[in-house]
């Protein structure tokens, strides 16, 4: 499927806000645990509440992408990365701006590299792939910048809570940083989310009058 339309620059200033809008929430929220109970788990021990946020970046972008092209959801990378991070900076920690600018940045231009090769395919595959292998690269350079104590002398005081010994996952003998238990937690969220947003997208895809269907050639 080509992409259908012009990336006027009414369409590029709403993708892009909307870019800025999911990753600064996410950038903060992901300094907060979500405190509860599930079972024997304790929810804080692996799971932040920017775990539900951050998904909806590839739907912006994966969007951006089926109905402008690459070169356009780019672009919206690019400046959401810039104006984000800025704003992150003045909102969040620098090392949790740092940290996230650079897994956004790199996983967001990956997404769109795999969901432009995906482009044909039927209209569910491309999101999910892209989502998919972009969460894992989000989810490991962004957890481990922002939290692992190897990078503390180079990016600042780490926090104390997320490096603190807790058992894996809530549940296992085995102890880790909590941060780790953190990052497996928020990518499963991250997978449950952006599968739930295969549905707005299908109706998104429709709005716009972009057929799910791959073109023939």
């Amino acid at each position: 499927m080509t992409p259908s339309a012009r990336f006027s620059p009414l369409a590029a200033l709403t993708a892009m806000a909307a870019m800025v809008v999911v990753v600064v929430s996410a950038n903060i929220l992901v300094q907060y645990p979500v405190n509860g109970m599930l079972g024997p788990i304790n929810l804080a021990d692996i799971l932040t509440w920017g775990a539900f946020t951050y998904p909806a970046a590839f739907l912006v972008n994966d969007l951006t992408n089926r109905r402008f092209g690459p070169a356009a959801a780019r672009k919206v990378v690019l400046v959401g990365f810039v104006l984000a991070v800025a704003l992150s900076f003045l909102l969040a920690e620098p090392r949790i701006a740092l940290a996230s600018g650079s897994a956004f940045l790199l996983a967001q231009l990956l997404d769109v590299t795999i969901f432009d090769r995906l482009r044909a395919s039927a209209w569910w595959k491309a999101p999910v792939v892209s989502s998919i292998i972009g969460s894992v690269l989000d989810t490991v350079l962004f957890f481990g910048l922002a939290f692992a104590t190897v990078f503390t002398p180079v990016l600042g005081a780490d926090n104390p809570f997320a490096t603190e010994s807790a058992p894996l996952f809530g549940v296992f003998a085995l102890e880790a940083p909590r941060w780790i238990s953190w990052a497996l937690g928020d990518f499963v969220v991250k997978l449950l989310v952006a599968g739930a947003l295969l549905a707005p997208y299908r109706v998104l895809l429709a709005v716009f009058g972009m057929s799910p269907r791959p073109s023939v050639a």
